[in-house]
């Protein structure tokens, strides 16, 4: 079967969808790139200016926001809850499509249940258990919590009930044990739904405010705090912040960069297979 040629009112919905999509980030790279003054100017500038290069500097030499500590403290809490996420989903994912024990069901009820209860209905009773282990203020109260979730297990084991259990019968045959069938057999297959949550995961951590503006110090921040930071009770330098927003988005962009592509690749070639 041969892809058929888009229509122009496909292109057309296209081209809007992407102006929309593009213009807040060309207007944070044209503000970050300005004056703050320049970026108050009426009619607003269009094109980019020629302080970028100021700007970060200023950032990084903000003695309030700090934001090389906010972005190495995300990196690090992303990457740890993303990893978490992926192994700890992955493996319960497995257990809850492929093996059969007593209240299988029943937990898998508990676990998605949780994916019904609002977060900021649990933020202060987990601020309490950050009380009792003498967690708060430290990055363990911002990864700990959330190396597994509900939506992470469910999505696993969406994808594991795609693995035959006449492969894991063939395993077993062959001497394989359940991490043995885990490794060989069923993480092969889970790779593009672990890459999908994986990124989902990275971006949902890096973009969280709420749960470290509870439990974090100012003077050891995420970095959405330190972008937080810059703002002051009486002046805001949009060009800082704007600046902040820039920065703060690549570490992002470049994951997605690197392994969208991949993971595209892997979920098409799944398919054809299928």
């Amino acid at each position: 079967m041969t892809a058929r040629r888009a229509g122009p009112l496909t292109r057309i919905a296209l081209a809007v969808a992407l102006l929309l999509t593009a213009a807040p980030v060309y207007w944070m790279v044209v503000v970050a790139s300005r004056t703050s003054a320049e970026a108050a100017d009426v009619p607003p500038p269009l094109l980019p200016g020629g302080h970028f290069a100021e700007n970060v500097r200023r950032l990084f030499a903000n003695p309030d926001a700090h934001f090389a500590r906010g972005l190495l403290n995300s990196v690090l809490v992303s990457g740890c809850v993303a990893l978490g996420t992926v192994l700890l989903g992955s493996l319960a994912g497995f257990a809850f499509a492929k093996l059969r024990f007593r209240g299988r069901d029943a937990l898998l009820l508990t676990v998605l249940a949780t994916m019904m209860v609002p977060v900021q209905t649990g933020v202060v009773p987990l601020y309490l258990i950050m009380l009792r282990l003498h967690w708060q203020d430290g990055l363990q109260a911002v990864t700990v919590p959330f190396l597994v979730t509900g939506f992470g297990v469910f999505l696993m084991r969406q994808a594991a009930r795609d693995v035959p259990d006449a492969l894991i019968e063939a395993a077993r045959v062959d001497g394989c044990t359940t991490l043995g069938v885990y490794r060989h057999v069923v993480l092969p297959v889970l790779r593009p739904a672990a890459g999908v949550l994986g990124l989902l995961t990275f971006a949902q951590t890096w973009n969280d405010f709420l749960w470290p503006l509870v439990v974090l110090s100012p003077d050891d921040p995420t970095v959405q705090l330190s972008l937080n930071n810059l703002a002051t009770a009486y002046y805001n330098d949009y060009a800082l912040m704007f600046a902040g927003a820039s920065v703060a988005v690549l570490p992002p962009l470049a994951l997605f960069a690197v392994l969208g592509p991949r993971i595209v690749r892997a979920v098409l070639s799944g398919a054809v297979k299928g």
